[in-house]
């Protein structure tokens, strides 16, 4: 009877152990800001392929339609972890998933080669009959409603639409990764398709507003 006993004893406590290993999470030790543009003082050290454009009141990098740009950051501090932030502009007629002629609508961001977002985005309405999805918040391919996880969504278009509101989407997208090197490669590109549009460029386009750069050590 006391051999039972302490077997379940045993087995309980080994239970209570393995729980406590895997749902435990790392702890954050030190976190520096080693870069951080709004381009407002049209800072493009360290871009390449970067360029400026007035929208809405606000500088920002853009526009761009189906290119990538670059940004590498040197003498990094020493860290096991990066975090990056970037508010990224939607303009106008994004069409999400759909396989056609007018799309899927792809963004992606590589850091230091590694692909670590590929996904589509919807700047399209959304009714009970119609419905044009979208994969952000997740990676392609998944089904969300468009402008889902949006940080704004009232702005106006950048030139299809560039005197109606709700044709411009803010998100604001962190990834975290594991990261030991003194440089890092940041790009970010677009696939986008319009066969039917005269002018694919004013149809649907991409603008960043800020970028933000922090170094971790994590243990």
């Amino acid at each position: 009877m006391e051999v039972t006993f302490t077997a379940k004893k045993l087995t309980f406590l080994w239970v209570l152990l393995l729980f406590s290993l895997i749902s435990c999470e790392d702890s954050l030790l030190d976190e520096v800001l080693v870069y951080d543009n709004d381009f407002g003082t049209s800072d493009l050290v360290y871009f390449e392929k970067g360029r400026l454009y007035d929208f809405n009141g606000d500088t920002v990098l853009g526009y761009f339609h189906n290119e990538e740009i670059l940004l590498r950051l040197p003498d990094l501090p020493s860290h096991n972890a990066l975090k990056v932030t970037i508010d990224l502009l939607l303009h106008d007629s994004w069409d999400g998933n759909p396989d056609n002629i007018g799309g899927p609508d792809f963004w992606y961001m590589h850091l230091d080669g590694t692909q670590v977002l590929r996904t589509t985005f919807s700047n399209s309405p959304c009714e009970s009959t119609y419905c044009l999805y979208q994969s952000y918040p997740d990676s392609y391919p998944r089904f969300h409603e468009p402008k889902t996880g949006a940080l704004a969504t009232d702005l106006p278009g950048r030139c299809q639409y560039s005197t109606t509101p709700g044709w411009t989407s803010r998100y604001r997208i962190t990834k975290i990764i594991r990261h030991t090197g003194n440089e890092l490669e940041l790009v970010c590109g677009d696939e986008l398709k319009q066969e039917n549009a005269p002018d694919p460029v004013c149809d649907e386009s991409w603008s960043i507003a800020r970028i933000q750069v922090s170094t971790m050590t994590v243990d």
